[in-house]
Protein backbone atom coordinates (compact mmCIF):
# COMPACT_ATOMS: atom_id res chain seq x y z
CA UNK A 1 0.00 0.00 0.00
CA UNK A 2 2.70 1.96 0.61
CA UNK A 3 3.35 2.43 -3.18
CA UNK A 4 0.00 3.45 -3.52
CA UNK A 5 -0.42 7.33 -3.17
CA UNK A 6 3.73 8.06 -5.69
CA UNK A 7 1.99 5.56 -7.94
CA UNK A 8 -0.93 7.27 -8.52
CA UNK A 9 0.67 10.59 -8.43
CA UNK A 10 3.08 9.85 -11.47
CA UNK A 11 0.37 7.93 -13.65
CA UNK A 12 -2.10 11.02 -13.74
CA UNK A 13 0.90 13.49 -14.68
CA UNK A 14 2.37 10.90 -17.27
CA UNK A 15 -1.35 10.05 -18.67
CA UNK A 16 -2.21 13.32 -19.00
CA UNK A 17 0.98 14.89 -20.10
CA UNK A 18 1.20 11.99 -23.25
CA UNK A 19 -1.97 14.53 -24.42
CA UNK A 20 -0.77 17.43 -24.00
CA UNK A 21 -2.37 19.68 -26.73
CA UNK A 22 -0.47 22.45 -28.52
CA UNK A 23 -0.20 26.12 -27.40
CA UNK A 24 -3.64 27.60 -27.26
CA UNK A 25 -4.44 30.68 -28.96
CA UNK A 26 -3.06 33.86 -27.45
CA UNK A 27 -0.47 34.85 -25.25
CA UNK A 28 -0.31 31.76 -22.74
CA UNK A 29 1.10 33.37 -19.90
CA UNK A 30 -1.63 35.25 -17.43
CA UNK A 31 -1.05 37.35 -14.40
CA UNK A 32 -3.69 36.50 -12.29
CA UNK A 33 -3.88 39.30 -10.01
CA UNK A 34 -4.14 41.84 -13.14
CA UNK A 35 -5.51 39.80 -16.00
CA UNK A 36 -2.04 41.29 -17.81
CA UNK A 37 -1.28 38.64 -20.55
CA UNK A 38 2.42 38.16 -22.04
CA UNK A 39 4.02 36.13 -24.98
CA UNK A 40 7.14 35.16 -22.98
CA UNK A 41 7.57 33.78 -19.74
CA UNK A 42 10.15 35.89 -18.71
CA UNK A 43 8.16 39.10 -19.44
CA UNK A 44 5.65 37.62 -17.04
CA UNK A 45 8.06 37.15 -14.48
CA UNK A 46 9.45 40.79 -15.06
CA UNK A 47 5.75 42.06 -14.80
CA UNK A 48 5.45 40.60 -11.42
CA UNK A 49 8.83 42.15 -9.90
CA UNK A 50 9.19 42.07 -6.49
CA UNK A 51 4.66 41.17 -5.80
CA UNK A 52 3.16 38.38 -5.19
CA UNK A 53 1.41 36.90 -7.78
CA UNK A 54 0.44 33.57 -9.48
CA UNK A 55 1.33 33.38 -13.39
CA UNK A 56 -1.15 30.85 -14.76
CA UNK A 57 -0.02 28.75 -17.76
CA UNK A 58 -2.12 28.02 -20.62
CA UNK A 59 -1.73 23.77 -21.90
CA UNK A 60 0.79 23.46 -24.35
CA UNK A 61 4.71 23.14 -25.16
CA UNK A 62 7.19 26.18 -24.28
CA UNK A 63 10.90 26.68 -25.00
CA UNK A 64 10.66 29.39 -22.62
CA UNK A 65 13.00 30.38 -19.42
CA UNK A 66 12.85 33.04 -16.85
CA UNK A 67 15.31 34.38 -14.28
CA UNK A 68 12.91 35.10 -11.01
CA UNK A 69 15.06 37.77 -8.68
CA UNK A 70 12.31 38.58 -6.64
CA UNK A 71 8.87 38.34 -5.17
CA UNK A 72 6.58 35.19 -4.53
CA UNK A 73 5.52 34.18 -7.71
CA UNK A 74 3.71 31.08 -8.24
CA UNK A 75 3.83 29.01 -11.49
CA UNK A 76 0.64 27.43 -12.44
CA UNK A 77 -0.26 24.85 -15.20
CA UNK A 78 -4.06 26.04 -16.10
CA UNK A 79 -4.40 22.21 -16.43
CA UNK A 80 -2.51 20.18 -14.79
CA UNK A 81 0.02 18.13 -16.76
CA UNK A 82 -0.61 19.82 -19.64
CA UNK A 83 1.81 22.37 -19.36
CA UNK A 84 5.51 21.75 -20.73
CA UNK A 85 8.59 23.41 -20.64
CA UNK A 86 11.33 21.64 -23.14
CA UNK A 87 14.75 22.58 -22.92
CA UNK A 88 14.48 26.09 -22.32
CA UNK A 89 17.70 27.72 -20.38
CA UNK A 90 18.51 30.81 -18.90
CA UNK A 91 22.25 31.79 -17.59
CA UNK A 92 23.23 28.04 -19.03
CA UNK A 93 21.58 26.58 -15.70
CA UNK A 94 17.77 25.99 -15.87
CA UNK A 95 14.22 26.52 -17.45
CA UNK A 96 13.43 28.45 -14.17
CA UNK A 97 16.40 30.07 -12.20
CA UNK A 98 14.58 31.03 -9.10
CA UNK A 99 16.56 34.01 -6.47
CA UNK A 100 13.47 35.75 -4.92
CA UNK A 101 11.80 35.74 -2.00
CA UNK A 102 9.86 32.20 -3.29
CA UNK A 103 7.94 30.41 -5.71
CA UNK A 104 5.52 27.54 -5.80
CA UNK A 105 5.46 25.03 -8.84
CA UNK A 106 1.72 23.72 -9.50
CA UNK A 107 1.19 21.30 -12.20
CA UNK A 108 3.92 21.63 -14.72
CA UNK A 109 6.52 19.05 -16.70
CA UNK A 110 10.56 19.84 -17.28
CA UNK A 111 11.85 17.53 -19.83
CA UNK A 112 15.08 17.88 -21.92
CA UNK A 113 17.24 20.20 -20.24
CA UNK A 114 20.67 19.95 -21.00
CA UNK A 115 23.96 22.63 -20.21
CA UNK A 116 27.64 22.30 -21.37
CA UNK A 117 28.67 21.77 -17.98
CA UNK A 118 26.26 18.36 -17.05
CA UNK A 119 24.00 20.19 -14.64
CA UNK A 120 21.48 21.70 -16.92
CA UNK A 121 17.78 21.48 -14.74
CA UNK A 122 14.58 22.02 -14.52
CA UNK A 123 14.72 24.69 -11.36
CA UNK A 124 17.45 25.63 -10.24
CA UNK A 125 17.00 27.49 -6.89
CA UNK A 126 19.36 29.77 -5.32
CA UNK A 127 17.49 31.76 -2.87
CA UNK A 128 14.29 31.77 -1.16
CA UNK A 129 12.05 29.02 -0.40
CA UNK A 130 10.95 26.24 -3.36
CA UNK A 131 7.41 24.43 -3.11
CA UNK A 132 6.53 21.73 -5.82
CA UNK A 133 3.11 20.41 -6.17
CA UNK A 134 2.47 17.79 -8.90
CA UNK A 135 5.19 18.41 -11.02
CA UNK A 136 7.04 15.84 -13.35
CA UNK A 137 10.91 16.34 -14.03
CA UNK A 138 12.00 14.08 -17.20
CA UNK A 139 14.64 13.01 -19.80
CA UNK A 140 16.98 15.99 -18.22
CA UNK A 141 20.61 16.02 -16.68
CA UNK A 142 19.11 17.37 -13.31
CA UNK A 143 15.46 17.46 -12.29
CA UNK A 144 16.17 20.30 -9.20
CA UNK A 145 19.54 21.83 -8.55
CA UNK A 146 20.03 24.31 -5.61
CA UNK A 147 22.80 26.50 -4.14
CA UNK A 148 23.29 27.74 -0.84
CA UNK A 149 20.07 29.18 1.80
CA UNK A 150 20.39 28.28 5.19
CA UNK A 151 17.20 30.33 5.72
CA UNK A 152 14.63 28.73 3.27
CA UNK A 153 13.12 25.34 2.72
CA UNK A 154 12.39 23.60 -0.10
CA UNK A 155 8.86 21.21 -0.53
CA UNK A 156 7.99 19.00 -2.68
CA UNK A 157 4.95 16.62 -2.78
CA UNK A 158 3.40 14.36 -5.27
CA UNK A 159 5.76 15.03 -7.96
CA UNK A 160 8.06 12.21 -10.24
CA UNK A 161 11.43 12.46 -11.28
CA UNK A 162 12.37 9.92 -14.35
CA UNK A 163 15.69 9.26 -16.45
CA UNK A 164 17.30 11.87 -14.93
CA UNK A 165 21.41 12.20 -13.73
CA UNK A 166 24.75 11.34 -15.18
CA UNK A 167 27.89 10.71 -14.60
CA UNK A 168 29.79 10.71 -17.92
CA UNK A 169 31.95 12.90 -19.94
CA UNK A 170 34.41 13.46 -17.33
CA UNK A 171 32.08 16.24 -15.12
CA UNK A 172 30.90 16.19 -11.78
CA UNK A 173 27.95 14.03 -11.61
CA UNK A 174 24.62 15.48 -11.85
CA UNK A 175 21.29 14.07 -9.81
CA UNK A 176 17.60 13.69 -9.82
CA UNK A 177 17.78 16.20 -7.00
CA UNK A 178 20.64 17.66 -5.85
CA UNK A 179 19.93 20.33 -2.47
CA UNK A 180 22.69 22.32 -1.28
CA UNK A 181 22.85 23.98 2.33
CA UNK A 182 19.29 25.23 2.42
CA UNK A 183 17.68 25.05 5.67
CA UNK A 184 15.37 22.17 5.42
CA UNK A 185 14.00 19.74 2.70
CA UNK A 186 10.93 17.81 2.61
CA UNK A 187 10.47 15.20 -0.02
CA UNK A 188 6.54 13.38 0.22
CA UNK A 189 4.75 11.31 -1.96
CA UNK A 190 6.71 11.20 -4.84
CA UNK A 191 8.63 8.85 -7.61
CA UNK A 192 11.69 8.21 -8.60
CA UNK A 193 12.66 6.09 -11.30
CA UNK A 194 14.84 5.06 -13.97
CA UNK A 195 18.08 7.25 -13.29
CA UNK A 196 20.54 7.69 -15.78
CA UNK A 197 23.48 7.92 -12.62
CA UNK A 198 23.87 9.69 -9.69
CA UNK A 199 22.10 9.84 -6.65
CA UNK A 200 17.82 9.86 -6.94
CA UNK A 201 17.99 12.37 -4.06
CA UNK A 202 20.90 14.51 -2.55
CA UNK A 203 20.79 16.59 0.17
CA UNK A 204 23.33 19.03 2.16
CA UNK A 205 20.57 20.36 3.99
CA UNK A 206 20.90 20.19 8.22
CA UNK A 207 16.89 18.34 8.00
CA UNK A 208 15.47 15.91 5.74
CA UNK A 209 11.76 14.78 5.61
CA UNK A 210 11.77 12.12 2.94
CA UNK A 211 8.66 10.11 3.86
CA UNK A 212 6.05 8.19 1.39
CA UNK A 213 8.05 8.01 -1.49
CA UNK A 214 8.61 5.09 -3.83
CA UNK A 215 12.30 4.45 -5.18
CA UNK A 216 12.48 2.02 -8.30
CA UNK A 217 15.62 2.16 -9.64
CA UNK A 218 14.82 -1.48 -11.32
CA UNK A 219 15.85 0.20 -14.83
CA UNK A 220 18.29 2.77 -13.51
CA UNK A 221 21.23 2.86 -15.66
CA UNK A 222 24.98 3.29 -13.21
CA UNK A 223 23.15 4.90 -10.88
CA UNK A 224 24.44 5.27 -7.15
CA UNK A 225 22.46 5.99 -4.17
CA UNK A 226 18.96 6.22 -3.41
CA UNK A 227 19.10 8.82 -0.66
CA UNK A 228 23.02 10.39 0.39
CA UNK A 229 22.83 12.60 3.19
CA UNK A 230 26.76 13.76 2.53
CA UNK A 231 27.05 16.13 5.33
CA UNK A 232 24.84 14.71 7.75
CA UNK A 233 21.32 15.37 8.71
CA UNK A 234 18.66 14.72 11.03
CA UNK A 235 14.94 14.60 10.45
CA UNK A 236 13.04 11.18 9.45
CA UNK A 237 13.01 8.78 6.56
CA UNK A 238 10.09 6.84 6.67
CA UNK A 239 6.93 5.19 4.67
CA UNK A 240 9.37 4.86 1.63
CA UNK A 241 9.28 1.54 -0.94
CA UNK A 242 13.16 1.07 -2.29
CA UNK A 243 14.13 -0.97 -5.22
CA UNK A 244 17.70 -1.38 -6.34
CA UNK A 245 18.35 -2.72 -9.92
CA UNK A 246 21.06 -4.23 -11.23
CA UNK A 247 22.81 -1.46 -13.42
CA UNK A 248 24.91 0.45 -10.73
CA UNK A 249 27.40 2.28 -10.39
CA UNK A 250 27.68 1.94 -7.06
CA UNK A 251 25.69 -0.74 -5.33
CA UNK A 252 27.09 -0.76 -2.02
CA UNK A 253 23.81 1.01 0.33
CA UNK A 254 20.43 2.30 -0.44
CA UNK A 255 20.91 5.35 2.13
CA UNK A 256 24.14 6.83 2.62
CA UNK A 257 24.79 9.21 5.88
CA UNK A 258 28.07 11.92 5.98
CA UNK A 259 29.81 9.88 3.27
CA UNK A 260 31.77 13.19 2.48
CA UNK A 261 31.40 15.29 5.58
CA UNK A 262 30.11 15.79 9.08
CA UNK A 263 29.42 19.73 8.72
CA UNK A 264 25.45 18.80 10.59
CA UNK A 265 24.45 16.10 13.26
CA UNK A 266 22.44 13.21 12.53
CA UNK A 267 21.88 12.28 16.05
CA UNK A 268 18.15 11.81 16.34
CA UNK A 269 18.18 10.99 12.31
CA UNK A 270 15.11 8.67 12.48
CA UNK A 271 14.98 5.88 9.43
CA UNK A 272 12.13 3.61 10.28
CA UNK A 273 8.71 1.96 8.57
CA UNK A 274 10.30 1.59 5.02
CA UNK A 275 11.09 -1.64 2.80
CA UNK A 276 13.30 -1.82 0.41
CA UNK A 277 14.71 -4.51 -1.55
CA UNK A 278 16.70 -5.86 -4.91
CA UNK A 279 14.80 -6.00 -7.98
CA UNK A 280 13.92 -9.05 -9.17
CA UNK A 281 16.90 -10.97 -10.95
CA UNK A 282 19.59 -9.29 -8.63
CA UNK A 283 21.52 -11.69 -6.62
CA UNK A 284 24.57 -9.23 -4.52
CA UNK A 285 24.83 -8.94 -0.65
CA UNK A 286 24.33 -4.91 0.03
CA UNK A 287 23.89 -2.64 3.06
CA UNK A 288 20.11 -0.54 4.01
CA UNK A 289 22.26 2.03 6.00
CA UNK A 290 26.05 3.17 5.09
CA UNK A 291 27.56 5.82 8.36
CA UNK A 292 30.29 7.60 8.19
CA UNK A 293 29.23 10.11 10.71
CA UNK A 294 29.03 8.10 14.28
CA UNK A 295 26.27 9.77 15.40
CA UNK A 296 23.09 7.94 16.89
CA UNK A 297 21.15 7.10 14.49
CA UNK A 298 17.43 5.28 14.63
CA UNK A 299 16.87 2.61 12.25
CA UNK A 300 13.69 0.69 13.32
CA UNK A 301 11.07 -1.83 11.90
CA UNK A 302 12.12 -1.46 8.40
CA UNK A 303 11.40 -4.82 5.53
CA UNK A 304 14.50 -5.61 4.01
CA UNK A 305 14.67 -8.45 0.94
CA UNK A 306 16.90 -11.25 1.11
CA UNK A 307 21.01 -9.91 0.25
CA UNK A 308 20.26 -6.46 2.60
CA UNK A 309 21.79 -5.96 5.88
CA UNK A 310 20.51 -3.49 8.50
CA UNK A 311 23.48 -1.04 8.90
CA UNK A 312 27.27 -0.54 8.60
CA UNK A 313 29.27 1.96 10.46
CA UNK A 314 31.84 3.22 7.76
Amino acid sequence: MIFKTPLIAAMIVATVAGSAAEAQPGPPFTVKETGATYSRLADAVRAVGGNNATIVIAPGTYGDCAVQTAGRITYKAAIPGRTIFNGGICEEKATLVLRGKAATIDGIIFQNQRVPDGNGAGIRIERGDLYIYNAMFRNAEEGILSADDPSAEIVIDRSTFQRLGRCDRDLSCAHSIYIGDFGSLKVTNSRFEKGNGGHYVKSRAPIATITNNSFDDTQGRTTNYMIDLPAGATGVISGNVFVQGQNKENWSAFIAIAAEDKNHSSNGLNIHSNSASLAKGVKRNTWFVADWSGDQIRIANNSLGQGLTRFQRR
